[in-house]
């Protein structure tokens, strides 16, 4: 008999990674917006019980890295090893990031591979010699082609991303046949169309690939900070080709098969749209080259706006998480971007919208939801739940919610990475449960002390803990600690398990909170927002 999926050692794990981010200067909003997502996504599928493997880290190679570190007086790799220990991993601390590996590729784990990796190609005739003359921009790590500038006033071309001049690099280097790739990349685009979203993403892919594509230069000879090509150690590998290969060397390839295989490729790629074409265009080519296998989707989010400007530090709009962490509380910073904004599109962040959001979603309507029903459960049962005793058609109704909703959230989360319709149709039930209370009114019914009454009075209540039991699963991927803290308030036994075990579909099977359990009013989950202090 064959081996079920459960029984199969073997059994592939859901394989997202992030960007590996750039060390020139300390994480902003928008390294978080993109990690936050991939820590949702990763918890969804955690969650119900699928194997996981999360992967994040820095790219500490490259012209910039050098430059910047030459400008602080320091030598490369102290800048990184300051960077990285001091400001990257305690933020993803900080925002409760849950990821399974930190790669940095100036690991010997990372450097050994990608030279046996290129090494490979160059022995499969796939590089070859030559030079290049063009516009670089330092910023991106990139040459530009004339459609990737924009013109100043004076006539300087500037690259469009940066709006800072572009250099001319005139230099000897090795090139990769990309150019014999175009027909086979849109032979699989076509074969596999939710390869890149979201859909003007993989338009905009397409039609750049259609114009023909030209070889890619894959080594840098004019400095010295990144890995020696193998062959010729007079230059260094260019710092995309070692950065995407992150996503191979951090699992295992050349060095750990079981590993490699059991997690590569990526399921999913969550990038920046800014680096599109890197891992729309260059990391499949280069996996076909290689005879490896393709990820299975890469997902570019859009860009945070501040003033109608992208954040990032090069534009001085760069916006520290802690400023807002420290207002808002964590959770609620892991809950506003995916809320607000539509993954894939471009979005603006205010101080004004994150407070009206967060008082009239967070506290208004779930915070104060929990805490009235923790309230009247302690009022008039002396905090012991009671059992439902007298459904009828306005519980039904609400238990029907509860099923639209966690299909709605786990389709739209869990598989189309639409996380802005799942909060929604999660805080949709919030919303719900708030109108049920409402209508039901159990503060009169409570007046009513006959056996009918008190047999209604611990059906409503017992509806509301229910729904906000199922609530604090399905919110539990976005705001793991304040999920927690209403797990705990409602008393759950511990025969129902961690709710990091709770599988999310599980939370529309109605009856899973027990009758007797001890609800307690704990602190508030969304307290009341002071006044942001002036300047």
């Amino acid at each position: 008999m064959a081996a079920t999926g459960s029984e199969k050692q073997g059994t592939k794990a859901f394989y997202v990674t992030t960007p590996i981010y750039y060390v020139n200067d300390a994480p902003h909003l928008g390294h978080a917006y993109t990690t936050v997502a991939g820590d949702v996504l990763t918890r969804w599928h955690r969650q119900r019980g699928e194997k996981v493997w999360y992967l994040t880290g820095t790219d500490e190679h490259g012209q910039k890295i050098m430059r910047t570190a030459e400008a602080n007086d320091v030598t490369p790799q102290a800048w990184c090893d300051k960077l990285v220990e001091e400001a990257w991993k305690p933020l993803w601390e900080h925002l409760n990031i849950a990821n399974d590996d930190f790669i940095r590729t100036t690991q010997k784990r990372h450097t050994d591979r990608v030279q046996e990796f290129v090494q490979d190609l160059y022995d499969k005739d796939e590089i070859y010699k030559g030079g290049y003359e063009g516009p670089y921009c330092v910023g991106c790590e990139e040459f530009k082609l004339p459609g990737d500038l924009i013109e100043a006033e004076d006539g300087t071309k500037l690259c469009a991303v940066h709006k800072r001049p572009v250099e001319i690099l005139k230099e000897e280097n090795y090139f990769f046949k990309l150019s014999a790739y175009g027909p086979k990349l849109l032979e699989f685009y076509e074969a596999n169309p939710g390869f890149i979203q979201p859909e003007s993403a993989r338009n905009e892919v397409v039609n750049f690939v259609k114009q023909g594509l030209e070889d890619l230069s894959i080594s840098r000879s004019t400095f010295d900070w990144g890995i020696p090509v193998p062959w010729d150690e007079k230059h260094v590998i260019y710092v995309w080709i070692d950065a995407l290969l992150n996503y191979a060397t951090a699992v295992g390839y050349n060095e750990n098969p079981a590993k490699f295989e059991e997690t590569f490729p990526a399921d999913v790629h969550l990038i920046g749209k800014d680096i599109l074409r890197f891992h729309a265009v260059i990391w499949p080519a280069m996996l076909m080259a290689q005879g490896l296998p393709v990820p299975g989707r890469v997902a570019a989010n859009g860009w945070l706006m501040v003033g109608g400007e992208k954040m990032s530090k090069s534009n001085l709009t760069g916006i520290k998480p802690q400023d807002l962490t420290s207002h808002f509380g964590v959770d609620a910073y892991r809950w506003y971007f995916l809320r607000a904004i539509a993954f894939g599109q471009d979005g603006s962040f205010s101080w004004e919208d994150f407070t009206a959001r967060y008082t009239s979603e967070l506290a208004n309507d779930y915070g104060n939801l929990a805490s009235r029903v923790a309230a009247m459960v302690g009022k008039y049962f002396g905090g012991e739940l009671p059992a439902s005793v007298a459904d009828g058609d306005a519980e039904k109704a609400v238990q029907d919610g509860l099923a639209a909703a966690v299909a709605t959230a786990d389709l739209k989360i869990g598989e189309e990475l639409d996380f802005q319709a799942g909060i929604l149709a999660i805080f949709d039930f919030v919303k719900q449960v708030n109108g049920y209370i409402t209508e039901q009114e159990p503060w009169k019914v409570a007046k009513d002390e006959s056996e009918e009454g008190r047999a209604r009075l611990a059906t409503i209540l017992y509806t509301a803990a229910e729904s906000l039991r199922a609530v604090a699963v399905l919110l539990n991927p976005i705001m793991p600690e304040t999920s927690q803290a209403l797990w705990d308030s409602l008393g759950a036994e511990a025969s129902l398990g961690a709710l990091a075990a709770q599988p999310v579909q599980s939370s529309a099977t109605w009856g899973r909170l027990p009758a007797g359990a001890t609800v307690t009013k704990g602190a508030v989950l969304f307290p009341r927002l002071e006044e942001p202090k002036k300047d």
